[in-house]
């Protein structure tokens, strides 16, 4: 039994969009949004929204805030960076295996040559101010089957998983151990940026919507969250919990990264994305190459839906939500009073909920209001990306499907435009058709998978009743 008490000078901060109650005793957020109690000697800990552990108590208070996910961690501690081992796995890239060694100082790093055709050299001359072993197997294994074999040779507490096609920037390292100091952390990752973004229409539309893009806020990594895994382009993770859990899945062509993200969750660890750690990272440069890599993605799903039931599926809204969506959507007066009927049922019930909250009839209001549209984009979204073969049969089958079929393809492109956009990003209409492509790629790898496995896991949508 590991030991999970926060160390003293540990510290959690609030998270800016969960909203707090009566003096700071009510809490309201996290994914999904929850109402959090906490004890008037817990509120008053926590003050202008930092808590930092100097005892028992206040380790509890840290923790449940944690795993509430109301609060965000900051940590103070720091493992020695000669504590990790950089793991690599390579084949046939050689330059890139160059460029990313030329990026690491000091430390110890393990190549795995997974069958190249010609071996991999590291020259002591070449100047590489690291620590390079270089581990041959002379058949191609695969890129999960490399990392569990560096896996198993390194020695050091902490391992870091880095593609030869990256390129870590300055304090990529310090910043994520730093999580470690919480004993439930079992994996940290960066946010991974396009090396190049204004090389090419696609590369910039990767810097801010990239498949390995997980967003500017910090964030606990969890199926259902706002980041529901982390890509294993690159990881920092603790070396016993990953042996502890079998390491990457050997079988698994493509989605082993999803599949190691939940099984560590499912476990009882912590999983953490910091985006104030940065690693760049070389996109396909050719349009075939981008949606290929994109169909890729779609194609691991179905395996997933099969090893984790419910977690896979491509829409998860409340069934309030979506029987409220329906009803409107008929656009008839029987369904606009259903749907309204509906929602005034829920907000009675959330009302129940925050019955001990001053004003508890708006604040339900405005949560009811946030659960609705949120579900109704990510309706949206899905039949745009997930669902896009449905959709296209409707539009082809029904006139009006066609007109809310293409408002809702715009709009939803340009929320998402709105809600990343960036200095130097691609304008409204060039994202906007990024995206749709990207979604018709993603779509049709999912289709594809769930065909080959002949299951409907991964298409299948949950109806949680809240």
């Amino acid at each position: 039994m590991r030991h999970d008490r926060l160390p003293d000078g540990f510290g959690v901060r609030i998270d800016p969009r969960v909203r707090t109650y009566s003096g700071g005793r009510f809490l309201v957020g996290g994914s999904p949004t929850r109402l959090l109690r906490l004890a008037p000697e817990a509120a008053a800990m926590i003050g202008d929204g930092y808590l930092e552990v100097t005892g028992p108590t206040s380790a509890r208070v840290a923790r449940r805030l944690l795993d509430s996910g109301v609060a965000n961690p900051r940590p103070r501690l720091l493992p020695a960076v000669e504590d990790v081992t950089v793991i690599v796995p390579v084949h046939n890239d050689g330059a890139g295996l160059s460029r990313l060694l030329a990026a690491l100082r000091g430390h110890t790093v393990i190549v795995v040559d997974d069958g190249s055709d010609r071996p991999v050299r590291v020259p002591a001359s070449r100047g590489t101010r690291c620590r390079v072993t270089v581990l041959r197997r002379d058949r191609r294994h695969g890129p999960a089957a490399a990392r569990n074999f560096g896996l198993r040779a390194a020695a050091t507490e902490f391992v870091a998983f880095l593609d030869p096609d990256v390129v870590p920037r300055t304090g990529w390292l310090e910043v994520m151990l730093g999580h470690f100091s919480d004993p439930k952390v079992a994996l940290v990752a960066p946010r991974i940026l396009a090396a190049d973004p204004d090389s090419t229409l696609l590369a910039r539309y990767e810097h801010t919507r990239g498949s390995l893009h997980r967003g500017r806020r910090e964030s606990a990594v969890q199926a259902h969250g706002p980041v529901p895994y982390v890509p294993s382009t690159a990881l920092l993770v603790r070396r016993a919990a990953l042996l502890a859990e079998g390491g990457f899945d050997e079988s698994m062509a493509a989605g082993g990264d999803i599949d190691l993200c939940w099984r560590l969750d499912r476990a009882g660890w912590r999983l953490r994305y910091e985006p104030a750690a940065r690693v760049a990272h070389s996109n396909p440069v050719t349009l075939r190459k981008w949606f290929a890599h994109k169909m890729t993605h779609g194609t691991g799903v179905a395996p997933l839906g099969q090893r984790h039931a419910g977690m896979a599926a491509p829409l998860s809204i409340p069934i309030w939500t979506a029987v409220t969506a329906l009803l409107l959507g008929t656009l008839t007066r029987w369904g606009l009073f259903g749907g309204a009927l509906t929602l005034v049922a829920t907000l009675f019930r959330l009302r129940r909920v925050f019955a001990e909250l001053d004003n508890p009839t708006r604040v339900a209001a405005i949560y009811m209001a946030r659960g609705f549209t949120g579900g109704v984009w990510r309706l949206a979204s899905a039949l745009c990306r997930d669902y896009w073969p449905v959709t296209l049969l409707g539009m082809l089958c029904s006139r009006r499907i066609r007109h809310i079929a293409l408002t809702v393809a715009v709009a939803d492109g340009l929320a998402d435009w709105f809600i990343h956009r960036e200095a130097g990003s691609l304008d409204p209409a060039r994202y906007v058709a990024c995206k749709r492509l990207d979604d018709i790629a993603y779509g049709a790898g999912l289709w594809r998978g769930a065909t080959r496995a002949r299951s409907a896991d991964a298409l299948r949508p949950t109806l949680p009743p809240h």
